[in-house]
């Protein structure tokens, strides 16, 4: 590649990257307003969230290109904080988080996040999908003494129009042009049609105003001691898992849409520096976001400077934007969270529904259940964990097997299939017929591995059945680890005798 063609690949590259950088910046404004109302708090505490923990992820986190800023996830954990204790104690938990975060990193437990099943992810971000759709749902409702009642008549007809016009250029426009990002194109051009035809249709404006200064350092207002502690730390502890849960999933996520891996540990300690910022900010907190993530990506924000102009873009709004922005038509933005929750859904999944485990399809439908319904994803995160380590403690149980013969020595060979832990030591048991067998028993564990303190009481039980009728017991063939356990455990195992036959090579006899 010559210089020129560098230089014109570096320009178009910097431009995707604005472009979608400020199309993330005018989808983040409703999200930040609806969540801060969520929690009870000015919707410039939200935006300022928004603003603050989109920056710093941008320059730091470990996920170039992912959006970060106040979720819905965090904002319903804060609720009841705020009615009960007010908002200076928002501030505090929010500063606590963050530290949290930040010793998650420094411990670098985020690789842990590779634990979580494929059938998971997949609930995980359906269940996140349809959570996005019905979230939009709300702009189809009267705002006023009737906030239930739905839109009808040409309201309803106006709001439907410009929703399916608006997914219609975000789906088509990329079939003709690249230029300008799909997203931005569309919101701009509903919002001029809107605005030069003055159609009577729900703004931005109408939810609630932007306007607004510079974020100001604020020490939150609250006793320093342990009472305090006791109140903000639940709070903070849920948080601090919700926030990494979601935004190592979303990480996830936008690695496998860009075949490249981010560093989760690294986003773990800029998310808790985040948030810890924010809180000193009066911010309500919050993750990575996966639909405006979807939408940076998509729109062809790979860089961390996507999220820097969305951060910027989004400050800009709240000091001197917030007229302009206040006229775009909600049906814009609506209709671009639409395309968010088609393209966040794994179709892929409902085509594999009768190709892989019951088990598997049984995890997928609680996750996204546990997200729609109680929009707390770290529990359904959670809860798909444990039932999938418990489908596969309970297959591996099953496999555990024994084969048996009678050595030319007069010995009982027991030769041990599969791991022995927790879960199979009953059917491990049952393997042996104690009473009959002779004075010598030998069990090999050469194909097995002794797994944990379960399986080391069920071989204690074992050689005590035998040691009473007075037969001895051999244990071959166990691993370095498994002889480890064993030994930390000889308080428990006094009974038995381990072994390790050394078998000569023909190459040694030969030599």
């Amino acid at each position: 590649m010559t210089f020129i063609e560098s230089m014109k690949s570096t320009q178009l590259t910097a431009k995707n990257e604005i472009l979608s950088g400020l199309t993330v910046a005018l989808a983040l404004v409703p999200e930040a307003i609806a969540f801060s109302l969520i929690a009870n708090v000015s919707p410039l505490v939200g935006l300022y969230s928004a603003f603050i923990i989109g920056l710093v992820t941008a320059l730091s986190g470990g996920r170039p290109g992912m959006i970060s800023g106040a979720t819905g996830a965090i904002a319903v954990v804060i609720v009841s904080l705020v009615a009960r204790h007010g908002v200076e104690y928002l501030f505090a938990a929010v500063v606590l988080m963050g530290i949290i975060q930040i010793g998650i990193g420094l411990l670098r437990l985020g690789k842990f996040i590779r634990l979580v099943p494929h059938p998971v992810m997949f609930g995980f971000v359906n269940g996140l999908a349809i959570v996005i759709f019905l979230s939009q749902l709300d702009q189809f409702k009267i705002t006023g003494p009737a906030p239930s009642a739905w839109l009808s008549g040409m309201p309803l007809w106006i709001m439907l129009g410009f929703v399916l016009v608006t997914m219609a250029v975000i789906h088509f426009l990329p079939k003709f042009t690249k230029a300008v990002p799909a997203s931005l194109a569309a919101i701009v051009g509903v919002s001029a049609v809107v605005i030069y035809f003055d159609i009577p249709t729900r703004t931005v404006g109408d939810i609630a105003s932007i306007s607004g200064g510079f974020p100001r350092f604020h020490l939150p207002a609250v006793p320093l001691n342990l009472e305090t502690l006791k109140i903000i730390f639940p709070y903070s502890l849920i948080m601090a898992l919700v926030g990494l849960i979601e935004s190592l999933l979303t990480l996830t996520v936008i690695d496998e849409m860009t075949e490249t891996r981010g560093r989760g540990n690294k986003e773990c300690l800029a998310q808790g520096s985040a948030n810890v910022l924010t809180g000193f900010f009066g911010g309500m907190g919050g993750c990575a976001m996966i639909g405006q993530s979807i939408i940076n990506v998509s729109s062809g924000g790979r860089k961390r400077l996507s999220g820097i102009v969305a951060a910027v873009a989004l400050l800009l709004f709240i000091l001197v934007g917030a007229p302009l922005v206040e006229k775009i038509p909600m049906a814009a933005l609506v209709g671009l969270m639409f395309m968010v929750a088609i393209g966040t859904f794994e179709w892929a999944s409902l085509n594999i529904i009768r190709k892989v485990p019951a088990a598997d399809v049984f995890v997928m439908v609680v996750v996204a259940t546990v997200t729609v319904v109680f929009h707390n994803l770290a529990v359904a995160v959670l809860i798909g964990v444990v039932i999938s380590a418990l489908v596969f403690a309970w297959e591996n149980a099953t496999r555990i097997r024994a084969r048996k013969h009678l050595g030319e020595d007069g010995a009982k060979h027991y030769h041990i299939y599969g791991p022995l832990f927790f879960g199979s030591i009953a059917v491990f048991q049952e393997k042996f017929d104690v009473v009959n067998d002779p004075q010598e028993v030998i069990i090999d564990f050469k194909e097995s591995r002794v797994v944990d303190h379960s399986a080391i009481e069920s071989l204690n039980r074992l050689t005590e059945r035998y040691a009473k009728l007075g037969k001895t017991v051999h244990l071959r063939h166990l691993s370095e680890d498994c002889r480890q356990l064993l030994d930390n455990a000889s308080a428990i195992i006094d009974v038995n005798y381990w072994e390790d036959p050394k078998y000569k090579l023909v190459v040694d006899e030969l030599a």
